[in-house]
């Protein structure tokens, strides 16, 4: 028989984040995300994980 292959398997995402913000802090953001090839969600997310990491590896000590 041949070789299993392994898939990754995705974490859905099943929630959401509502946040304000003034429309030209967000247009500016957007249009940033854009000329830097990503998406105002992924740097969001990627902020948040950036954030829970460091205040995790804060409070093991």
């Amino acid at each position: 028989m041949g070789k299993e292959t392994k898939k990754k398997v995705k974490k859905e995402k099943d929630a959401q984040l509502v946040l304000r913000l003034g429309r030209e802090e967000r247009d500016a953001f957007v249009e940033l995300c854009q000329e830097l090839d990503s998406s105002a969600s992924r740097e969001v997310r990627l902020f948040i994980r950036r954030f829970l990491k460091k205040h995790a590896e804060e409070n093991s000590d």
